[in-house]
């Protein structure tokens, strides 16, 4: 694949993940005017995060980071990449099942684990309520991962990209009828979760069936390359464990806060849209490619692509950090304020928000970082790194909850995330030419910088003109556009006029 053609990968991957995210700001926005920060809320995050937090640790973490190389050079080499992906579905889907068993019978003491707060609270019931139903998810989402993967894998990005969206659509659509009906709303969210993991699986399923992968289940069988995949993702598995002990320690902070969970949450939200637009189609693109270029010995066409990965993410996220931590509160107001969501809950989510968005950065250069270990099925040092970043984040949230509050959690994930980004490309020192950085991203990344701090400056100037417009009702969606328009305006011309980026160049590179 030439460089090009991963930039349309980029925008492919990128322009469903924003379609996702921009539905799923329309489900959120619908939970806080229905649920504001209350117990439903609440219960229904932590029950909502149980299947993605083991989806991860499973399917797009451990599992995924394995498969994808090893299928990626099974399909360069022809070597039956159809069986070992066949054999791979049916592993992943018998060891799911039985996790989502136990899972039921031990969802309670899960729950406490996520967030020990809910003890002896009326959270707790409902929490372990909506758990239970909800948890099955991570059988159809792990498995619609896998698939994902496959497609990926041969260049077709697009059904992989766009199946997150059917999550929200159904959300949103169970959210509209449960007021008309009369519905709880928590519950109804809950049913919602399986259901849409089922269309996602069932879409999935029918484009790898038309790629020419239609993996129908057989009896596991433990393949000398099931093996090696498990060798292969053991580290991976506890890179992903530690990460999500990040989490843990950031909720189980959070729980004794009354209503920060649902304000994480919903910072979260915020920040996850560039980090997920970005960040998702690095990682969906640049780990299959990596790759085949690692197996063909095209070094100089590595170290290109993780560049040019590198200046993707850098072009997005820097601004991107730059508007949260000038305009929080616009942003937070304009999307969540209303309902049972007030003042006060705004005014915190936008707190939380700004720290995430130092973080930023550094979470999608992981993204960059990453694939040129897994390429090479090295996943025992993301381990150990992973490992240094869990003890600096639980130092932290523990540490400055007394002093900070629930912002500890926050402050705890960001310094984590560019300690792991230091140690990760502390790392690469002995990968080679293909792991350096080249002279095109050593000149652009300081104006890129520059570009977003001048943008910066025009939103903070914008802000004593627009900012009024903000407390008048329907006016603020007007002045948010505002906003967003003269940021984009500033930051893109500012950007291509001292050379950060050349906005022909990408046009030219998206094009062909």
């Amino acid at each position: 694949m030439q460089a090009p053609s991963m930039m349309r990968g980029f925008v492919t991957v990128g322009g469903w993940t924003l379609a996702s995210r921009v539905m799923g700001f329309a489900r959120d926005i619908m939970i806080a005017a229905t649920l504001g920060a209350g117990p439903a809320a609440e219960a229904f995050l932590i029950a909502f995060s149980l299947p993605n937090m083991f989806r991860r640790f499973f399917a797009e973490g451990a599992f995924n980071m394995a498969f994808v190389p090893m299928f990626s050079k099974k399909l360069e080499s022809d070597d039956d990449p159809h069986g070992f992906a066949r054999d791979a579905f049916s592993t992943l889907a018998s060891l799911l099942i039985v996790l989502t068993v136990l899972a039921q019978v031990f969802m309670p003491w899960l729950v406490l684990l996520m967030a020990s707060g809910f003890a002896e609270d009326e959270r707790l019931p409902l929490a372990v309520t909506y758990g239970r139903i909800a948890f099955p998810y991570i059988l159809l989402i792990s498995l619609a991962a896998l698939l994902s993967g496959v497609l990926n894998s041969t260049g077709r990005f697009a059904a992989a990209a766009a199946a997150p969206i059917l999550l929200n659509l159904i959300l949103v659509g169970l959210l509209l009828v449960a007021g008309r009906q009369g519905w709880p709303a928590g519950l109804t969210l809950a049913w919602g979760v399986p259901i849409a993991g089922i269309a996602q699986l069932v879409l999935l399923w029918i484009a790898a069936g038309r790629a020419g992968y239609r993996l129908v289940p057989r009896r596991p069988r433990l393949t000398p390359e099931l093996r090696r995949l498990a060798a292969i993702a053991a580290p991976a598995a506890l890179a992903g464990g530690v990460v999500q002990v990040n989490l843990l320690v950031g909720r189980q902070v959070a729980s004794f806060f009354d209503g920060a969970i649902a304000w994480l949450s919903y910072a979260d939200r915020l920040y996850q849209l560039p980090l997920g637009v970005v960040g998702i189609a690095i990682g969906v693109v640049l780990l299959p490619d990596l790759s085949r270029r690692l197996r063909a010995g095209d070094d100089a066409g590595g170290r290109d692509a993780i560049n040019r990965a590198a200046e993707f993410a850098l072009i997005l996220t820097v601004p991107a950090t730059v508007a949260f931590l000038v305009i929080p509160m616009p942003l937070v107001m304009t999307l969540f304020q209303r309902g049972a969501f007030g003042p006060d809950d705004a005014a915190a989510t936008a707190l939380a928000l700004a720290i995430y968005g130092l973080g930023l950065p550094a979470f999608v250069l992981q993204k960059v970082l990453q694939p040129l270990y897994f390429a090479r099925e090295d996943t025992r040092r993301p381990f150990y790194f992973a490992l240094v970043s869990m003890v600096v984040n639980a130092l932290l949230a523990i540490g400055l909850a007394p002093v900070a509050g629930f912002l500890a959690a926050a402050i705890g994930t960001t310094i984590a995330g560019w300690s792991m980004v230091w140690l990760l490309r502390r790392g690469t020192r002995r990968m080679g030419d293909a792991a350096q950085s080249d002279a095109r991203l050593r000149r652009r990344v300081p104006r890129i910088v520059a570009a977003a701090a001048a943008m910066g400056l025009c939103l903070w100037l914008s802000m004593i003109v627009i900012g009024p417009l903000f407390g008048m009702g329907a006016w603020k969606f007007v002045a948010l556009l505002a906003l967003v328009m003269i940021g984009a305006i500033s930051y893109f011309g500012i950007g291509n006029a001292i050379g950060a980026f050349s906005l022909r160049d990408i046009r030219a590179a998206i094009r062909r």
